[in-house]
């Protein structure tokens, strides 16, 4: 179908546009912006007053499958990221069971294929069983389509195995994900090693938890030369080690969590279990510095770190609650209220969620030139709205939003010029 978005601010992060204008469709590819006298739409959306731009994309998020439905599923979690205004997602290998074979892979691509909701592309597993032994059959997950490999924060046996595991995956040109954490001293902790989590008597995780695991990492990574993506930054220092490493050459990129950049370690006080996260909230110091990272660039990309949780989940005591947060709904409106801060312009903020995401997955995409899959979403900056059972497309309601209200919202997600989100138009 041929189709015309008219009249809505579009935010091109590739290119830099940053104009009202139209944007004009065909066999699900992006023909061109403004006036194009020899094509002939047959459906015009009129967006006056609306944002359009790339399609999101999530860099690690857990889509519950396969997995306990009761956490999530693929239906539920794919209709939350549309939602969100996403139109790609990499997944984590952390599911049940684990993403380290080809089969796997493949039984994910094929139930992604009928569900048909948000693109799914899966980073697989770094050692089998993610258990931090032995060597996952890398060259095979890439043959089923892992973008990268990870073992997220679970612990390698020692040295010696990450080095193997970066000179393989180096060899093969694999790109490996790390969320850097030094297992024997976060041991235990669940909030911000500081002042407020001894008042408050909740188990520390220090700073050198993420930046032990990071001076580590990034040795082996200059040693092996493999492509390297740093994910879920959480501390200043940690951030500079990271900016040390991308100037001295080194392939790496990196990112932080939609959380990270609007709380600190003081909600805690409070006691709510939606802020037990990992890695933990931090100072106010650290969340500055990753603010002034997103602006300048040298943070890559904004991630969701969406992990649904059912209720139960959330109701023990705070450490003993389970970590994460329900968050591919409410990652735009956050990210607006950035703008509406100045902490960040609409571009950039398109740049750290599309086209930044887009570029660590090394997909393509993340941008509107004529030729692009029409992977689209329209927000709505003056929607308010209020996250409830109600208005969420997750399984999981655990969020800190549940009950606040926000302001912006996606209210129309293409996918391949296919229509799959419009529920607020």
């Amino acid at each position: 179908m041929k189709l015309t978005l008219k009249g809505a601010r579009v935010i091109d992060p590739a290119s830099g546009i940053d104009r009202v204008t139209d944007l004009h469709l065909a066999a699900g590819r992006i023909v061109g912006l403004d006036a194009h006298p020899d094509f002939h739409a047959e459906k015009v959306l009129e967006l006056s007053g609306k944002w359009l731009l790339p399609g999101l994309v999530d860099i690690g998020a857990q889509l519950r499958e396969p997995g306990p439905r009761y956490k999530g599923s693929l239906e539920s979690e794919s209709a939350a990221a549309l939602a969100g205004g996403y139109t790609r997602v990499a997944v984590r290998p952390d599911t049940s069971p684990v993403l380290d074979s080809a089969s796997q892979v493949r039984t994910l691509h094929d139930r992604a294929q009928e569900v048909n909701g948000v693109r799914v592309v899966p980073l697989g597993a770094l050692t089998q069983g993610l258990e931090g032994r032995l060597l996952a059959n890398m060259a095979g997950l890439q043959g089923a389509g892992c973008v990268a490999l990870t073992n997220l924060r679970r612990p390698l046996a020692d040295a010696r195995v990450l080095r193997r595991c970066l000179e393989y995956a180096a060899t093969h040109d694999i790109p490996v994900h790390f969320q850097a954490q030094e297992a024997a001293l976060a041991a235990g902790g669940c909030a911000h090693e500081g002042a407020l989590a001894s008042r408050l008597g909740l188990p520390g995780i220090p700073e050198s938890a993420e930046t032990t695991a990071l001076a580590q990492w990034l040795l082996l990574i200059e040693q092996t030369g493999v492509r390297a993506h740093l994910a879920h930054l959480s501390t200043a220092r940690g951030l500079e080690m990271v900016s040390e490493a991308k100037a001295r050459g080194l392939p790496v990129t990196c990112d932080v969590t939609m959380a990270q950049l609007h709380w600190t370690d003081a909600t805690l006080a409070g006691f709510d279990a939606n802020f037990h996260l990992e890695p933990p909230l931090r100072s106010e110091a650290d969340r500055q510095a990753l603010r002034r990272g997103v602006a300048d660039g040298r943070i890559d990309a904004i991630v969701s770190g969406h992990l649904p949780h059912e209720q139960a989940a959330k109701l023990a005591p705070f450490a003993a609650s389970e970590p994460g947060m329900s968050s591919l709904e409410t990652v735009w409106a956050l990210g607006q209220a950035l703008v509406d801060e100045g902490v960040l312009d609409p571009l950039t903020l398109a740049a750290r969620l599309a086209l930044g995401p887009a570029r660590v997955l090394g997909q393509g995409g993340g941008g509107l030139a004529a030729g692009e899959a029409a992977d689209l979403a329209v927000f709505d900056p003056e929607a308010e709205w209020t996250p409830g059972a109600e208005t969420l497309r997750s399984a999981g309601l655990n969020t800190p939003l549940l009950g606040q209200p926000l302001k912006g919202r996606a209210i129309l997600t293409l996918v391949e010029g296919d229509i799959r989100h419009s529920g607020f138009l």
